[in-house]
């Protein structure tokens, strides 16, 4: 065994002081032993003090009475809100009658046309399939009110989206002034947004609309802004040298040239709003969604899952669209033809000819006939597996008796845990984290965020979500990590996991709680089970693309030098990796928070359980301070894992 001598000691000892990461711990552990005598004389108790907290409750009452009280009679609403509502309406009962009068069967003609002009005829097949799947599940009109709603709601984002991406990629000053705001928008689960809305426009589709737009709109502005700054600088400069004015430069190459980076922001807001109109149906937004939400209030799987089947349809097929149409696909053969006018337009007619065909023949609305139950077969799998897979299963245990292990064995103690640790030394563990992974600032906003919700005083239910986050995202990176190696690694397993990660990542998030609700029931360890499922695919898709992009030449010297497989991955890939692996932690993060919070529909408890409890009772008080908290733990969890991200990708 080989020892390490006095002189090596002395060598080696220097260079681990020199450590920046050593300075910063030196320097709180100082810190702290120095405040912490004080802090627990002062506050022994260890919860959060209650002299140090703000209720809320009155002022907030107070707000939400006024704002009830004088929705029908103040200018402000009646002269601006008012309007906004009321054009909000027209709009969706618009785009509704067009889609009730083109009849199923022009919808369904015209959604594959739409999608041959931009994918080709197998995407046009599988569209076509998806509309008649919503007919025959018996979710016809439920669809059309989700594709309407969805219809104004995606315009709004783009236009709002767009003309924020714009004058961000066009101004530094204002691109500055965005960014924060983005970046909290960005960790704002779709909760917070709903009570605000509702309290100003009420329940009903105009809240459900606004509150989408809010939510999709920010990855619109990020893209659009984006593919603006990031446009070839020679084709600039060369539209400039020909004397072009600025507006000419930006509509003849700016906005060419970022076309790409458009498409993409589209697809990522078609995406956002589908998964927002779906939780919008808490507030009044109907269709899909609203069907979803009462058969979960009511538990009843087979009800949920005939709603849930379309919502997952349509975001698959307006995924692949989208992303089609992102990648310049602009005909089915590729290129342009001298018949693709003459086709298009001989198609169109065909397109019209069917829709006036079934309103003539007396069968613009889906025939009752012609529709599947699902409901009752799918209840009855489920009392069966409740019979024989809850529980009593030999050896391995029922899916009740893991969750419960999981609840009893993982999130009791990892709650408990953090409630029995004094206030001041979760602010101070939040430091050190923040600190040793960013700056002084980092450290500094992460601590705010953790002080402002000891101070709305919601401290316990905030560290009951948090365990609950800490819990999701280790089994998530367990499970994504090893299944992001091993498809790193073969490519046969990476062929077999890109459709299923295609379909689970394009699924909104109200939909992941209809099968663990079959399989777990309720309570807490649905609600992570829900949570490590949205997340998953992000995760797998980041570390498998990380691990593939490792140089090749520093594989091949491995190789040469006689390493494993094993050492490869470990001495090779995974440092290489290690800016994709940082990435794939923030995003886990950040996506178990948005459904943890969402998990309280099925008994999460916690904010998740406040948020709702706020909206079902239009209590602005508990939902308005619950969100805020969500929003404060987003933001430091956030914090603690972002800045490792970008240091890596610099270093790298």
């Amino acid at each position: 065994m080989a020892t390490v001598t006095a002189p090596a000691l002395r060598v080696a000892l220097p260079g681990v002081l020199k450590h920046r990461a050593l300075h910063k711990l030196l320097l709180l552990a100082v810190v702290a032993a120095v405040l912490a005598p004080l802090a627990h004389a002062r506050w022994h108790s260890g919860t959060w003090p209650a002299a140090l907290t703000v209720d809320l409750t009155d002022p907030l009452t107070r707000v939400s009475d006024w704002i009830i009280d004088n929705r029908d009679s103040h200018p402000l609403f009646l002269y601006f809100f008012g309007h906004i509502s009321n054009g909000v309406v027209l709009c969706v009962r618009a785009v509704y009658l067009f889609l009730l009068a083109a009849g199923w069967a022009g919808v369904t003609a015209l959604g594959a046309f739409v999608a041959w002009r931009t994918a080709g005829v197998r995407l046009a097949l599988g569209t076509a399939a998806a509309f008649l799947a919503c007919g025959l599940l018996g979710m016809w009109v439920p669809t059309m009110q989700t594709l309407a709603l969805m219809a104004v709601a995606v315009l709004a984002s783009v236009v709002v989206g767009a003309l924020l991406g714009l004058a961000a990629g066009l101004s530094d000053r204002m691109d500055r002034a965005l960014r924060p705001v983005l970046d909290t928008m960005q960790v704002l689960p779709a909760f917070a947004y709903l009570l605000p809305v509702v309290l100003v426009f009420g329940i009903g589709v105009p809240a459900a609309v606004l509150a989408t737009v809010v939510y999709a709109a920010p990855p619109m502005a990020r893209l659009t802004s984006l593919g603006l700054r990031g446009a070839d600088k020679e084709v600039l400069e060369a539209v400039e040298s020909l004397g072009a004015t600025a507006r000419q430069r930006l509509l003849t190459a700016r906005l060419p040239l970022a076309r790409r980076e458009l498409l993409l922001g589209l697809n990522q807001t078609i995406m956002m709003a589908l998964s927002m109109a779906v939780i919008a149906s808490v507030i009044g937004g109907g269709g899909l969604g609203d069907r979803v939400y009462q058969a979960l209030a009511s538990v009843d799987v087979g009800a949920a899952l005939a709603a849930g089947i379309p919502i997952v349809l349509l975001a698959v097929v307006l995924d692949r669209v989208t992303a089609a149409a992102g990648r310049g696909t602009e005909t089915p053969h590729g290129r342009l033809t001298t018949y693709a006018p003459l086709t298009t337009y001989a198609l169109l007619a065909a397109v019209a000819a069917l829709a006036v065909a079934a309103r003539l023949a007396g069968r613009p609305d889906w025939p009752d006939a012609w529709t599947v139950a699902v409901a009752e077969p799918v209840n009855r799998v489920v009392d069966w597996m409740t019979d024989h897979l809850y529980s009593g299963v030999p050896v391995v245990g029922g899916t009740a008796d893991w969750a419960g292990r999981f609840t009893t064995w993982v999130l009791d103690p990892v709650r408990d845990g953090l409630q029995g640790l004094p206030w001041w030394s979760v602010l101070l563990l939040v430091a050190a984290l923040a600190w040793l992974t960013g700056t002084w600032r980092t450290a500094l906003t992460a601590v705010l965020a953790m002080t402002a919700i000891g101070v709305l005083g919601v401290w316990e239910p905030s560290l009951d979500t948090l365990s609950q986050v800490l819990a999701a995202v280790a089994v998530t990176l367990v499970l994504g990590f090893a299944t992001g190696v091993a498809a790193a690694r073969s490519d046969r397993v990476e062929r077999l996991l890109r459709p299923v990660l295609d379909v689970f990542q394009t699924m909104p998030q109200f939909v992941y709680l209809i099968p663990v609700v079959a399989l777990f029931g309720v309570g807490r360890a649905p609600a992570v089970a829900a949570a490590v499922v949205y997340a998953l695919p992000a995760v797998v898709r980041i570390t498998t693309q990380g691990l593939r992009q490792v140089d090749p030449a520093a594989l091949e010297s491995a190789r040469s030098l006689g390493a494993t497989g094993g050492q490869q991955l470990r001495q090779v890939q995974l440092p290489l990796a290690r800016p994709a692996l940082l990435l794939a932690l923030n995003q886990g993060v950040v996506l178990v928070l948005a459904v943890v919070i969402i998990g309280g529909l099925v008994g999460g408890g916690a904010l998740g359980y406040d948020a709702v409890f706020g909206l079902a009772q239009g209590d602005l008080a508990t939902g308005l301070v619950a969100g805020a908290a969500i929003v404060c733990l987003g933001l430091m969890l956030d914090r603690v894992t972002q800045p490792a991200v970008r240091r890596a990708q610099k270093g790298a």
